[in-house]
């Protein structure tokens, strides 16, 4: 797969691209194990795939919580994303319905 992605990686860059902003949230999403994702993430963000911010602690503490981190994909990740389902032959969803135009 594009850039060495593997199954569990993609998945979590597509949770990421769909919208899903935080670990917990990802996890969720994907139904992967914690100790899966956030290798994902970490390597994801070294290599330029997303990018990562920590909220606002009073918030958090406002919320009662830790502070999360929030995840974004960058372009280098989409480019990415769309490499590999490409390569898995996968027409995102927004693509099949322009074709079908």
């Amino acid at each position: 797969m594009g850039r060495g992605l593997g199954l569990a990686a993609l998945r979590v860059l597509q949770a990421i691209a769909g919208g899903c902003e935080y670990g917990f949230d990802i996890i969720e999403a994907t139904g992967l194990a914690s100790g899966t994702v956030y290798p994902a993430l970490s390597r994801h963000e070294r290599d330029g795939l997303v990018r990562s911010s920590w909220e606002d602690s009073a918030r958090a503490f406002r919320d009662g919580r830790p502070p999360r981190r929030y995840y974004a994909i960058t372009a280098e990740g989409r480019r990415a994303l769309e490499r590999a389902l490409d390569e898995l032959g996968v027409v995102p969803a927004r693509r099949a319905r322009r074709q079908e135009s």
